[in-house]
């Protein structure tokens, strides 16, 4: 069993990693390809950032010094673990933070985390700051955007980390925009995609703040568990949550929490 979160954009730079850790520190897989992309950025002025990616003066201003101090290889002093600087909803819930190390080590093993400019990372990849969102429409040497760049690598390296694996099941959490970048044909696994409903006035519906939340939840309820088949996760009750069946079939998952009255 395997899953896939979709990265961030805000991050964490500040908060040192709580955990001694280096020893499993890793080079992103795809690092190689993350280099020939931002040589690309590293053409391009804020100005041209801030129309690329629709940002204020401020982010562009920010992210081109970024694109600038990107650098090979990656190391404790220049760089962060992915589930360490990864910030927002989705990793609230994943709580990277709270986590002892065996709990660590099971998410590097069965987490992979889709990224613009890295393709996937596991979560004790060493990564710098930078801003690339998957949809974003950057010229490159291979095509006109990200996922003409990324191709099937990403997919060839899910299922290399895969490959060992007794469960071949691939939970889905991340977005539509990310997971666009797996290439389903070539994945050599089942694919589930769970989907967190919330009730609202008496009908149950995707609130987009919970459904980040819960993506994280549902990562940490199986590294805490030390989970190893997909089936467990019908298990999981994290913030109320629960399996519905009735609102389920093989591809999807539904998980739904009540609205509590006041």
């Amino acid at each position: 069993m395997y899953f896939v979160l979709s990265p961030a954009k805000s991050l964490n730079e500040t908060d040192a990693v709580p955990l001694n850790l280096g020893n499993y520190y890793s080079q992103p897989a795809l690092i190689d390809d993350s280099a020939q992309l931002i040589k690309t950025l590293k053409a391009k002025d804020p100005m041209d950032l801030q129309e690329l990616m629709s940002i204020s003066d401020d982010l562009a201003q920010l992210n081109s010094e970024r694109n600038q101090a990107w650098q090979m290889p990656h190391d404790s002093d220049n760089a962060k673990p992915a589930a360490y600087l990864f910030d927002g909803d989705v990793y609230t819930g994943l709580a990277s933070y709270e986590m002892d190390k065996d709990t660590m080590l099971y998410l590097n093993e069965h987490l992979g985390i889709l990224s613009g400019l890295y393709g996937v990372l596991k979560p004790l990849d060493l990564m710098q700051p930078y801003r690339l969102e998957m949809g974003t429409k950057l010229k490159n040497a291979r095509g006109d955007n990200l996922y003409e760049f990324w191709g099937e690598k990403i997919t060839d390296a899910i299922n290399k980390q895969m490959a060992d694996s007794d469960d071949k099941v691939l939970i889905n959490l991340a977005s539509n925009e990310y997971f666009k970048s797996v290439k389903k044909k070539a994945l050599d696994a089942q694919i589930i995609t769970p989907r967190f409903e919330d009730e609202k006035n008496g009908q149950y519906k995707v609130i987009s703040f919970y459904a980040k939340k819960a993506r994280g939840l549902m990562v940490k309820y199986a590294a805490d568990n030390k989970l190893t088949k997909a089936e467990q996760l019908k298990q999981f009750d994290l913030a109320g949550y629960y399996y519905c069946e009735d609102a389920s079939d093989d591809k999807t998952w539904t998980f739904r929490r009540d609205e509590v009255d006041s």
